[in-house]
């Protein structure tokens, strides 16, 4: 198909995207609001047959974008009348599981009534039983566990219309694939069977060729880029902190222009507008801008009058301005060719570029991935402190005045300085402190600190006794989870004292033995009630349950939206907290009446995650 002639009102959209691939109308629409624009090779490719209920083998390593791969088509074949388990997902651990259980509920917020149950050892059983027993349409699951509720009889398998393999050489390494071929075998005989492996080893070969019928075999191969001329660094950053650690990164890195991508076309703008309140010029650039708006602010980047641009992967899609000397990947991208195009945007003409990635705990797989494909470390670095923008503020303060002894005619100034001394008796030296002192006063030389509160607590949304950082590299996986603990091996925690004034403390019903993490309830709370990450308080997870403070003043439709909003397989049925560690859920008290004067707009449902 030929596009039409691009006007000053078209906007930039990209000619083959998710709509021309037949996804059911609720999950494209998840698709848009996720601000997934153009799908990757694995997605193009493994989309059509799986939608036309086809067997599939796809070689594919993490980091390709396969999870919604499989996930956005079977979800558009699910019939949700049934509440029964229909479609199958099997992973080699259970941060997979939980991690494809999550984008699942994501890709199908639009499909009404919808229900999907992760399953993994170290989670209550109980839990899982009553998930079961209430009506779930897919179950994620490690090969062990759900072997564990086969016996029990508790997982009926007679209605699946579709089983995942996900990582098959993977659970070959872990000693899973016999309970994987135990588990297909209890399956019906007619179902559809996707397999998913980086490698084929000849035993999942025998796997392929006995429970796959005529498969699509799809290949897809993470592109290998030169980017030895791009320095590579991290940060592991929680989304709440992903903000203040950007804003001092650009107080401190020697850069000439910075690109800055993000995931969504809304993101751009919003971050682009948190820059610019901080004293920061920069401009968004997204698909739906106009072309001559776009052309406009690439000019701006190439003729030196703008130096920071936040982008969408599409928006900068052929985008070539040699004075880019950094590109910060705030967002994590959806893949690994994503991020090799990105990088790709530095390093040009002969000169060394600068790539930093923002990494939130849960995203290391995606790291690991990145490593692998371009085949060179990614080094880990630190935010920069206060100290440091200090040092960096003072050394400019310092080129000011060094340029200013170089133009200009000081000669008024030496004396109004000296008779200043005379009469007060003070020090020249003194004098130029306190002159110094009022040059800065717009912009202090040294940040102010954090409150006391923020330093010596916890962050706002992270539980306590959860401060410590994971372990970096290729044993990261093997450490000990703390959600795998038994209640009686958790230490014992204290509740905290009453929320702040303008908040009120809400207990929702998912804790530790669900899996839930800090960042589960933000994106949930964010996402249903429309409540910036910023305004929601204190978090504090236990062991059925969890503590969350919210703005005062919540409208009850929201509070409607949130008791119905599901998190880790559980309904958050979220109720005015009591103050009790044992108390049973409780409703909203009776006669109890919002303040209507601190109720914020409601902003539309987004949520910014996922492969």
């Amino acid at each position: 198909m030929i596009a039409a002639p691009m006007t000053d009102a078209t906007p930039v959209t990209p000619p083959d995207g998710f709509e021309t691939l037949g996804l059911a109308a609720p999950v494209l629409a998840a698709v848009r609001e996720v601000g997934y624009e153009t799908p990757s090779p694995i997605q193009k490719a493994a989309i059509p047959p799986l939608l036309e209920g086809r067997d599939l083998l796809g070689q594919a390593q993490t980091g390709t974008g396969k999870t919604a791969a499989f996930a956005l088509p079977l979800l558009s074949r699910l019939d949700l009348k049934r509440a029964e388990p229909q479609l199958l997902v099997l992973t080699p651990t259970r941060e997979l599981a939980i991690q494809v259980a999550e984008a699942m509920q994501t890709y199908a917020r639009h499909l009404k009534g919808f229900h999907v149950l992760p399953i993994y050892g170290g989670q209550g059983m109980d839990f899982q039983l009553k998930q079961l027993r209430r009506g779930v349409h897919a179950v994620v699951g490690t090969p062990g566990r759900i072997q564990d509720h086969l016996r029990r009889k508790t997982l009926k398998l007679g209605a699946i219309k579709a089983v995942v393999i996900d990582e098959a050489d993977e659970m070959l390494r872990m000693g899973f694939i016999d309970d994987v071929e135990d588990i297909l075998q209890q399956m019906p005989e007619e179902k559809q069977v996707a397999l998913f492996s980086a490698t084929l080893p000849d035993r999942i070969r025998k796997v392929v060729q006995h429970h796959l019928s005529e498969p699509v075999e799809i290949k897809i191969r993470a592109k290998t880029a030169t980017v030895a001329s791009v320095d590579q660094r991290f940060v592991e950053v929680r989304g709440f902190d992903k903000l203040e650690a950007l804003t001092r990164i650009l107080e401190v890195e020697e850069f000439d222009a910075m690109l800055i991508f993000v995931r969504t076309r809304q993101a751009t703008a919003e971050l682009s507008e948190k820059l610019e309140a901080r004293g920061l010029s920069s401009a968004a650039l997204s698909g739906e801008m106009t072309q001559a708006l776009r052309e406009r602010t690439i000019q701006r980047l190439k003729s030196g009058k703008l130096d920071i641009v936040v982008a969408t992967d599409v928006a900068a899609r052929g985008l070539d301005v040699e004075r880019v000397t950094h590109v910060v990947n705030y967002d994590i991208p959806h893949d690994v060719e994503g991020y090799i195009h990105r990088i790709g945007r530095t390093g040009r003409a002969g000169r060394t570029g600068h790539a930093i990635l923002f990494v939130m705990p849960r995203e290391m797989r995606m790291l690991a991935a990145i490593e692998r494909a371009t085949r060179q470390p990614v080094t880990p670095m630190l935010p920069p402190s206060r100290a440091d923008v200090a040092d960096r503020r003072a050394a400019q303060f310092k080129e000011r005045i060094t340029a200013v002894f170089g133009s200009e005619d000081l000669s008024f100034f030496t004396q109004l300085v000296a008779s200043y001394a005379a009469e007060h008796g003070k020090e020249p030296q003194d004098i130029a402190a306190a002159l110094a002192f009022l040059a800065q006063k717009d912009r202090p030389l040294v940040p102010p600190k954090e409150p006391a509160a923020r330093r010596s607590e916890p962050s706002r949304h992270e539980a306590p006794a959860r401060r410590e950082a994971p372990a970096r590299g290729a044993h990261a996986g093997q450490r000990r989870d703390r959600d795998e603990q038994r209640p009686d091996e958790r230490p014992q925690r204290n509740r905290t004292s009453g929320p702040p004034e303008n908040l009120v403390r809400y207990r929702i019903e998912v804790g530790h033995e669900h899996g839930v993490q800090p960042g589960n309830i933000v994106g949930a709370i964010a996402n249903e009630a429309g409540i910036d990450a910023v305004h929601i308080g204190r978090i504090e997870i236990f062991d059925a349950y969890s503590t969350v403070d919210l703005p005062a003043g919540m409208p009850k439709p929201i509070q409607q939206r949130l008791r119905k909003a599901w998190v880790c397989g559980q309904q958050l049925e979220i109720s005015a907290d009591s103050g009790g560690d044992d108390a049973p859920p409780k409703r909203l008290p009776p006669g109890f009446k919002p303040d209507r004067s601190r109720e914020r707009p409601q902003k539309p449902n987004r949520k910014r995650s996922h492969e």
